[in-house]
């Protein structure tokens, strides 16, 4: 527990000083008791029940404990619905989204299992859907209109390639629309896919009033630090153009966003039917690993729509609850309240007063 106010809690010395008077009482009382008779004292000792005279001062003395820890405005990690605001889901669409090793196909299973998440995650978060193939593309801005998001999810169209980087980074620029992303010089441009970083981000290149593009000041964040947004990952493949996916994760880990990976499909591949010929997809297992463990994020293999289901109903309670830490001086004052109130109903209970 932490206090927003801890300067005010020297008031707790207050609690000792309760406890010294309420035992000086008691001495005193018990000196003044004069009885002629042995009997009377027992009884009025109360030998067995003498416990209970204490139970209401003691709860008293609790309740201003509370109250004087709420003046100082406590906080506590309090699981809590989450302050999420933002799902961007980002579905591979590339032609071997076609193999039936998961039944009825690869894409049916992700779009059924992607409706279901949809519709199951709170109503407050907005929702995003990019597809990736050849190139990644936001065909369903952020939006808490479910209606709209399965009609997205519906409109998939599947084409050739698995560029799973751009993905990412089209993602993010979904995430951060003021941030200055240039999609293109990110995903076509030369920085990029050579990899040079500063201070290990990757080089972007921002609007400019001359003409010249112009390097973006940007500090890197703490990876998994940013609250706001994640990023779900869903793949088959494994890249085979666009640009360098450690770096698009990397992109991602310097701006605090979670990237929650998926891989989908069996471990031994799925046969595609492509031009005629019979092909087996599978996908890059140690690379999604990667993007998860970078971006702080977790990764998932679903090797069937039940498995795929699953997955997601994971990923819906991690959006649905988080702990954060919250202030709970409301809570305390609460509790002040309702030991008094216990203390008092036990003292008119058991001795007529309070």
């Amino acid at each position: 527990m932490k206090f927003l106010w801890p300067e005010y809690l020297w008031l707790l010395i207050a609690a000792p000083l309760m406890i010294w008077a309420y035992v000086a009482i008691l001495r005193r009382n018990r000196r003044s008791i004069r009885y002629a008779n042995v009997g009377l004292v027992k009884e009025a000792l109360g030998n067995r029940r003498q416990w209970r005279r204490h139970v209401p001062p003691v709860l008293f003395l609790l309740a201003i404990v509370a109250a004087l820890l709420a003046v100082a405005r406590p906080t506590a990690l309090v699981t809590l619905p989450s302050e999420r605001r933002m799902i961007v889901m980002a579905m591979d669409v590339s032609l071997s989204m076609r193999a039936t090793d998961v039944q009825p196909s690869r894409m049916l299973a992700a779009q059924a299992a992607a409706k279901s998440f949809v519709q199951d995650v709170p109503q407050d978060l907005k929702i995003g859907i990019v597809t990736f193939a050849g190139t990644a593309a936001l065909v369903q801005a952020p939006t808490r209109n479910r209606e709209d998001l399965i009609a997205a999810i519906d409109r998939f169209e599947m084409q050739r390639h698995t560029a799973i980087g751009s993905g990412i980074i089209v993602s993010l620029a979904t995430i951060f629309p003021d941030a200055g992303i240039n999609l293109e010089s990110a995903i076509f441009g030369r920085a990029f896919a050579s990899g040079q970083t500063k201070k290990g981000a990757p080089i972007e290149r921002g609007p400019s009033t001359d003409k010249k593009a112009e390097i973006q000041e940007f500090k890197p964040v703490a990876p998994g630090s940013y609250n706001s947004a994640a990023i779900i990952l869903l793949t088959d493949g494994r890249r085979t153009t666009g640009p360098d996916t450690i770096e698009a994760a990397r992109m991602a880990a310097d701006r605090g966003v979670k990237v929650h990976t998926v891989g989908f499909g069996s471990a031994a591949g799925g046969a595609v039917n492509m031009d005629g010929y019979s092909m087996f997809m599978m996908f890059d297992e140690a690379t999604l690993k990667t993007i998860a463990a970078v971006t702080k994020g977790e990764y998932f293999h679903a090797a069937t729509a039940a498995d795929l289901k699953k997955v997601y109903e994971a990923l819906n309670h991690k959006f649905s609850m988080e702990r954060t830490e919250t202030e709970i001086t409301a809570l305390m004052a609460a509790l002040a309240a309702l030991l008094a109130v216990v203390a008092g109903v036990f003292s008119v209970l058991w001795f007529n007063r309070v």
